[in-house]
């Protein structure tokens, strides 16, 4: 008897009408003879209006507390519940789950906590008696089940993984509202394509590269514990996007998909003191206060004696890190702080792309010939990604999903 895990988002489960939708998704499975357990995040904009809710209640509101955590999770309580109604409404034997039930033990702040264990013997239990289970996502517990704790947004996509890897599942189902993995985002370019199957690794970088069908802890937990994914739509039969470990002996497209972000914003620090462990105290700096950085580029000026250095973090964290660089400017001397948030980074994606000579020229020749300026660039063994002007973005993106060819079946193979 094969296992199924499926998590249903918010969107698909708006409503009451869309919930007996899902119910029905999972009603498939079951009458196949499959075990099934799901995995639910909270109805709609429940999450936004509930974070709302705290605000208004409290002037110190703090998204992330335990007061805020436990006041999140009521949404995917109230989700599992009615689907769990749902499901008994339509002949099936279900119970809900929340967090603490199952339980989910967790470490790390509240609002980004980080699943340490998942305990399997209730809910195998109630799988043998062939009983739905239906459970919360994106919560668990800390402090030996004392409080609530929640994963940060996308967190149901990182339960339904884990879990999925828990119990030992034969595949793991993610639906949402579009229908699978896409080329690019097709409300860019029209003629993007779904990506049939894609490896872990693309998933991956597409998921932290921008693309919004998976949470990138989710795809990092797939391909660590190698979970066989598919994403598809609530509202559609198509088949929808398979995700897992490809033959890498095997021949593949040079890119394979197209993302960009619009979360970024960039920092530059003009005139430093071109020293030695200068560039570690401004990197320090950001670690201190918990600012991730991304790209880097770093060069000299005409006088040899100075440098730059421009980088980017995320947008919600630009005022921060450019207070915490001028508290150190007596430290780590700059003449000038520059900053941007109106700007893209544009990844390609391919796991074979390292077999392929002449991508990244491409790239930025098809980006000359459009009259747009790279400001950085960035590279890993299966992506190549830039930094522009958002100015930019439809005319980079139509370019580049173009010139890759990547509106062909991928038997067609791009012209390198």
């Amino acid at each position: 008897m094969s296992r199924v895990v499926q998590k249903f988002g918010g969107s698909s489960l708006a409503d009451l009408a869309c919930m007996r939708r899902a119910a029905q998704l999972v009603a498939q499975r079951w009458h196949q003879g499959e075990q099934v357990a799901v995995v639910v995040s909270a109805m709609g904009e429940r999450t936004d209006h509930l974070l709302a809710l705290a605000s208004e209640a409290s002037k110190s509101h703090a998204a992330a507390s335990a007061e805020t955590d436990a006041l999140l999770a009521t949404g995917e309580q109230e989700s599992a519940a009615l689907m769990a109604l749902c499901l008994q409404n339509i002949g099936l034997k279900a119970r809900s789950f929340a967090g603490w039930q199952i339980p989910v033990e967790t470490c790390g702040p509240h609002g980004n906590a980080r699943v340490q264990q998942i305990a399997t013997t209730t809910l195998l239990e109630t799988l043998r008696q062939k009983a739905v289970a239906v459970c919360t996502g994106f919560q668990g517990t800390m402090g030996g089940g004392k409080r609530i704790a929640t994963l940060g947004r996308g967190g149901s996509d990182t339960s339904a993984v884990l879990l999925a890897a828990a119990l030992e599942a034969d595949l793991c189902e993610i639906f949402t509202d579009v229908e699978g993995v896409y080329t690019t985002d097709p409300r860019i370019v029209t003629t993007a394509r779904k990506i049939d199957t894609i490896d872990y690794e693309e998933m991956l970088e597409m998921a932290a590269l921008g693309a919004r069908v998976l949470e990138t802890r989710a795809a990092s937990a797939a391909m660590r514990f190698r979970v066989p994914l598919l994403i598809r739509s609530t509202f559609s039969d198509n088949p929808g996007t398979s995700v897992f470990a490809t033959d890498k002996s095997m021949e593949q497209r040079s890119v394979t998909a197209l993302a960009y972000s619009d979360k970024d914003a960039k920092i530059a620090l003009v005139g430093l003191d071109n020293t030695p462990g200068i560039a570690g105290k401004i990197f320090a700096q950001l670690a201190l206060n918990n600012i991730s950085v991304d790209m880097i580029v770093q060069g000299t000026t005409q006088d040899e004696k100075k440098a730059h250095i421009t980088f980017t973090v995320a947008k919600a964290d630009k005022e921060r890190a450019c207070s915490a660089l001028e508290e150190i400017r007596s430290e780590a001397p700059f003449q000038e702080l520059r900053s941007d948030d109106k700007v893209i980074k544009i990844s390609l994606i391919g796991a074979g792309m390292n077999s392929y000579a002449g991508v990244a020229s491409r790239m930025f020749r098809t980006l000359a010939d459009k009259g747009i300026n790279i400001q950085i660039i960035a590279t890993s063994e299966i992506k190549i990604s830039v930094l522009i002007a958002a100015d930019y973005l439809e005319l980079a993106m139509r370019s580049l999903h173009a010139v890759f060819e990547l509106q062909k079946d991928p038997s067609s193979p791009s012209k390198i």
